[in-house]
């Protein structure tokens, strides 16, 4: 006859200072772990995980980077085969991470002057460095290099994305931007350019020279970095 272990203990068995929504209350949403976040909102765990080491599991799939956790889709989460997560856990999940997202992007903002290839980034990193597929972005100046606004000029698959010179220079000219700083991701995680990305530079930085339209910098943004073609003399 097989023997049946005792059932791991419910979050609510747990003494206090363990329980991560009441540790929330008494201590501070900083003062918890990733794993803990997750743990609330995925609520309960399985017959033999409680919440928590679910929560790890799920972490230890995404190799501890909240990161590569916020590029996975639901699909993904469910291809973990972690046991006590359901589609209902991680839809929520899925969706916990967007609302990150979304919340960064719509975050007043002052205008800007981009000054550096870290100030360009710290515009575009939050739409492009969790991105599983390419979109290609424009930072639009004024004459003092002050934002104008960011747009998304097109968005691709895995392995590109077409970034049409009429369309970037259409959205220059209609928002009267005296300059561009042009961005990409590279899914991959790699941030050296492609001889395309080269190519693509090169034809744009004469383009806006023909337009009285400088291209300041072109950001490549891959995983939590970025590479500047200004910063490495490739402009």
């Amino acid at each position: 006859m097989e023997t049946v272990g005792p059932r791991k203990p419910s979050i609510a068995q747990w003494a206090e200072d363990d329980r991560p929504r009441e540790k929330l209350l008494s201590k501070g949403v900083a003062a918890l772990s990733d794993a803990e976040l997750i743990a609330i909102l995925i609520r309960s765990g399985s017959t033999t995980n409680n919440a928590i080491e679910v929560a790890r599991a799920i972490l230890k799939h995404a190799e501890n980077d909240l990161h590569k956790l916020g590029r996975l889709g639901v699909s993904d989460l469910r291809r973990m085969k972690v046991s006590g997560l359901g589609e209902t856990k991680a839809i929520t999940i899925v969706a916990a991470l967007e609302l990150g997202r979304r919340r960064r992007d719509v975050e007043p903002r002052e205008r800007s002057t981009v000054a550096t290839s870290a100030s360009a980034y710290e515009l575009v990193r939050d739409v492009l460095e969790d991105l599983p597929y390419e979109e290609f972005w424009l930072i639009l100046l004024d004459r003092g290099n002050r934002l104008l606004r960011r747009c998304k000029v097109s968005q691709g698959g895995m392995h590109g994305t077409v970034a049409d010179p009429k369309l970037i220079f259409r959205e220059a000219l209609d928002h009267r931007a005296s300059s561009v700083v042009l961005c990409h991701n590279h899914p991959s995680g790699q941030l050296r350019p492609s001889e395309e990305d080269i190519r693509l530079t090169r034809k744009l930085v004469e383009g806006g020279r023909l337009l009285d339209i400088a291209v300041h910098d072109h950001l490549i943004v891959a995983g939590t970095g970025y590479y500047s073609f200004a910063d490495n003399g490739m402009l």
